[in-house]
């Protein structure tokens, strides 16, 4: 890791990363962890918040929606808050509320104020998101973007898988208040960190809120996720409660695209897509966020539900996951730069079917060593195939465009995850019903993950559309590909 932080290739030679990039590097992944395992961290503590506030589940459950619903809500205008008031100081103070809202999280009295402070907290959450990356792909270039990535990405993968285990721990040691409390320290370090060590940025105080493009691409995310949200809880496909805000939200995402593509200054700027580069970058986001986190969600449900082990212990059997992530974002950065994003995501693409194929197979009675081996392996696919695509988005632009960049290219993945989910959940639902034994119950779980196997390979298409892409580009010269950068320059 210090090696992929330090230095990257340009021309032969190894050139030193920038201070002010390696710090950027360290700051941005301080946020990402806060934001990323807040996702996660507080699933484990549903049952404990039920009690301590005596409400049903059911109600419980909206701890976790309400966040997913404003971090969607707030990150199509992202963009526009950081070109308004600059990257930095946004950043700063999306963390600082993050860390203060987590402190009131942990200390309210009723579950109906906790669900309004995690409201606060997935809204500041979400920029924080789509903020760090735009922080760090304005410090660094095309020649080590794809180091960059791949450093600040270790943690961002990790962050989601470890999140149960250390809810565990907190809740079964000092709390549940404690899933919450953590955040604060972080956030004090790396709001200072920023301070001392990040250059500020102009905003641009006159540029004007698409007030239309926001009403349109807000409620559009929300309806999506949410009904996503309905069918990965509840496991039912059909559900009017799923499909009806799904519905809408599709209607009023077309409309948005309909509305960003007619204004001359829309909230994100589409045409971006022009870039065939940034187009099959973006599908690869899309596909892969829905294998690789739809796919998260399996295995500690089995381990809990069909092996009847504990949080803590759920989270120690994902260790391997998480270590061959990281060992894959670190390998992921150097690959890129030899043999291109699209190659990189599809042998991380492979490697995930792979295996997951033999999860396909569980049983009540499956090794733990077998588990943890192929969860390594996947967990390499994971790390090759995530960071990539992204890489190969952002090289295609200019830094002018990042702002525009990053909040769609959050999205993608966001919704990527979501529809692989509610695809898992439904499966595993409806083969959870028929279960009569135990055996049958764990059985279901390989069914699920056989569907686990073909988005993974569905997820590997898009790759290869980007090496095809990345191929051309290298035989037409360096003008091939630029088209967002292009249109970037000429609104600049």
């Amino acid at each position: 890791m210090a090696d992929a932080v330090g230095a990257t290739e340009r021309d032969g030679a190894r050139v030193p990363f920038s201070p002010e990039l390696r710090w950027s590097i360290v700051i941005s992944a301080l946020g990402a962890i806060m934001s990323l395992l807040d996702s996660t961290i507080v699933n484990v503590a549903l049952h404990a918040l039920s009690a301590r506030f005596d409400a049903p589940l059911i109600t419980i459950q909206w701890v976790v929606t309400s966040y997913l619903l404003a971090l969607a809500a707030v990150t199509p205008m992202t963009g526009w808050a950081a070109r308004r008031v600059g990257v930095k100081r946004l950043y700063l103070a999306s963390v600082a509320v993050f860390a203060a809202v987590s402190l009131l999280c942990g200390l309210a009295q009723t579950i109906e104020q906790l669900i309004v402070l995690r409201v606060l907290q997935g809204a500041a959450g979400g920029v924080i998101a789509s903020v760090g990356q735009m922080l760090l792909v304005m410090r660094a270039d095309r020649a080590n973007m794809a180091r960059v990535m791949s450093a600040v990405g270790v943690p961002m993968i990790i962050a989601p898988i470890i999140g149960p285990a250390i809810g565990g721990l907190l809740v079964d040691g000092p709390g549940w208040g404690w899933i919450f409390f953590i955040n604060v320290p972080v956030g004090i370090v790396t709001v200072l960190l920023g301070h001392r060590y990040l250059s500020p940025d102009q905003g641009r105080p006159g540029d004007r809120l698409d007030v239309a493009g926001l009403l349109l691409a807000a409620s559009g995310m929300v309806g999506i996720t949410y009904g996503l949200a309905e069918i990965g809880t509840r496991g039912e496909l059909g559900s009017p409660r799923a499909l009806l805000p799904i519905l809408a939200g599709a209607v009023l995402t077309a409309g948005f695209v309909v509305h960003a593509l007619r204004s001359a200054h829309p909230l994100l700027d589409l045409r971006l897509y022009r870039s065939r580069a940034f187009g099959s970058a973006s599908l690869t986001t899309f596909c892969s966020g829905g294998a690789v986190f739809g796919g998260m969600i399996l295995l500690p449900l089995y381990l809990q539900s069909a092996r009847a082990e504990s949080a803590v212990a759920t989270g120690l059997l994902l260790v391997p996951q998480g270590v061959g992530a990281a060992v894959g974002m670190y390998l992921a950065g150097r690959a890129t730069d030899r043999f291109g994003a699209g190659a990189t995501a599809l042998a991380g693409g492979v490697a995930m079917s792979l295996a997951s194929a033999p999860l396909a197979f569980l049983d009540g009675a499956t090794s733990y060593w077998l588990i943890g081996a192929v969860t390594l392996v996947r967990g390499v696919g994971i790390g090759l195939i995530t960071m990539p695509a992204m890489t190969a988005a952002f090289r295609a632009l200019s830094p002018a465009a990042v702002n525009d960049a990053a909040p769609q290219l959050n999205m993608l993945q966001r919704i990527g995850g979501s529809v692989g989910t509610a695809i898992f959940a439904v499966v595993l639902q409806w083969r959870l019903d028929e279960a009569a034994t135990q055996a049958e119950r764990a059985a279901a779980y390989g069914t699920a993950f056989w569907w686990v196997v073909g988005v993974t390979l569905a997820a590997t298409v898009p790759t290869l559309l980007l090496m095809r892409h990345e191929r051309r580009a290298a035989a037409d010269g360096p003008e091939a590909g630029t088209t967002g950068r292009t249109y970037a320059r000429n609104q600049e």
